[in-house]
């Protein structure tokens, strides 16, 4: 037995052909007002696929010639075959309206019923992907119908082209609500030699935070999550190596780290939280849990998610919760590519990158890619990462556009380390920035409860 789904019909509802015989009225009457009309109306904002042509009669007159008028479109459309009678056409037009201030209701109405009509579509594409003979994976589906309903609806009509005068005004509400403390520049991870350097991370960028392994990026990316649920804005972590149950117990050692003894030892162990607490250490825990949990922090954590998933599920993330303020993937080598793979694999590792940093742009807030740096670090003398270190490169570099590196003398010299007095110490490498200076910051690593502090024994 099979379920039919009829296609959506009533097309009335998405659709108002008077608006739409207005404005080319208007238009072809009023030649000047056509300025008004170019950039907020497009073809496909015409149902009828007479007035469509018209339309687009319309913007080819337009673009060659800068002005259009009454003769040349009926000149224009005379020579069209889909077009019979123009001339008869062209007359009830211009008898369609009352008077030119009909023409912006008019528009607001196309925009209105194109929108409708948009998602309708999308409804359509989706039950078609659901009913084919060859259906795609559940998962591809739901990421496939997301991608469909969210484009359909975040089409922005919002004008392009702004002027100097718009552009200042905006930086200047911006510089008030920063003297006023109302808002900051970007986002604060509440590190302050970081923050210093970045005067927060901004929305729309894609930061790397990339590091030879044990250096710490998880737990630093995971310390900023934290720093930032703690002031009510919401953090997504796609965790494409560890289960949310290993995230949850490091974010729990993280913030055990504050039960220190007068000796500088520690309450609560790592040995001790991984085997059997006593009471007392049961109930400091027990407040820590009681501390984490509103924060508003999700947890993906699906291995082999593709680009496209994880756009789904962010853009899902997204329309729940509004404020989302940063979004963290750990880590880049990890996201499975998105069909067949036999092209050069930097080039695919690129692709991934520069989607993702679309996303970021999308969801208007910065997204932290962790990233993995190749074994070419090891081979030579100094062991700091420098560009070229970036796995799979590609066009990291290029589409990044923060790249921070993690660095730590004790784990390559742990003797020089140890009569330096610099155990622990990591160098926060700010290697690029488009929007601020490189340059480095330093703080120390407690690993047995994967946190990081402030260091101030160093400050660039």
């Amino acid at each position: 037995m099979s379920t039919t789904i009829e296609p959506v019909s009533g097309t009335f509802v998405a659709a108002d052909i008077e608006a739409e015989r207005r404005v080319l009225g208007i238009l072809i009457k009023h030649p000047e007002a056509v300025d008004t009309v170019m950039d907020r109306l497009r073809p496909e904002h015409f149902s009828d696929p007479l007035y469509r042509r018209i339309f687009e009669t319309i913007i080819d007159i337009y673009n060659s010639r800068g002005r259009i008028s009454y003769t040349q479109v009926y000149n224009q459309l005379r020579k069209d075959p889909s077009v019979s009678a123009p001339d008869q056409v062209l007359i009830g037009l211009t008898e369609s309206f009352v008077s030119q201030v009909e023409l912006e209701p008019s528009i607001e109405t196309l925009i209105d019923k194109q929108g409708r009509r948009a998602i309708l579509e999308a409804i359509q594409q989706i039950h078609n992907m659901i009913v084919s003979d060859q259906p795609e994976t559940l998962e591809a589906c739901r990421a496939k119908a997301q991608e469909l309903i969210f484009a359909a609806t975040q089409a922005s009509e919002e004008n392009e082209i702004k002027n100097l005068m718009e552009v200042l005004n905006k930086c200047y509400a911006r510089l008030l609500e920063r003297r006023e403390g109302k808002k900051p520049y970007g986002l604060a991870v509440r590190f302050p030699q970081v923050d210093m350097l970045t005067t927060g991370f901004k929305n729309k960028d894609l930061i790397i935070l990339a590091a030879r392994p044990s250096m710490g990026k998880t737990s630093l990316a995971l310390n900023f999550a934290v720093n930032v649920a703690k002031r009510r804005i919401p953090v997504l972590i796609f965790s494409l190596e560890m289960d949310d149950e290993q995230i949850g117990d490091r974010l729990v050692m993280g913030e055990l780290f504050r039960y220190r003894n007068p000796d500088g030892s520690f309450e609560i162990p790592w040995s001790a939280y991984a085997t059997r607490l006593d009471d007392e250490q049961f109930e400091k825990v027990g407040e820590v849990f009681s501390e984490l949990c509103p924060l508003p922090i999700y947890v993906i954590d699906k291995r082999g998610l593709t680009v496209n998933e994880i756009r789904a599920k962010a853009r899902k993330v997204k329309a729940e919760h509004p404020d989302l303020g940063l979004i963290i993937i750990d880590y880049l080598q990890l996201i499975k590519p998105h069909g067949p793979t036999n092209r050069n694999w930097a080039l695919v590792v690129g692709d991934i990158v520069r989607e993702l940093r679309d996303l970021a742009g999308e969801l208007d807030l910065p997204l932290i890619l962790l990233s993995q740096l190749n074994r070419g670090v090891e081979t030579r003398e100094n062991k700091k990462p420098v560009m070229s270190d970036l796995r799979d490169s590609g066009n990291i570099e290029e589409f990044a556009d923060v790249v921070m590196f993690l660095y730590r003398e004790d784990y390559y010299y742990p003797e020089k380390a140890r009569q330096e007095g610099t155990e622990g110490q990591v160098e926060v490498i700010f290697a690029k920035q488009r929007k601020g200076p490189t340059g480095s910051a330093y703080l120390k690593f407690i690993k047995e409860y994967t946190r990081f502090v402030e260091e101030t024994t160093h400050y660039e």
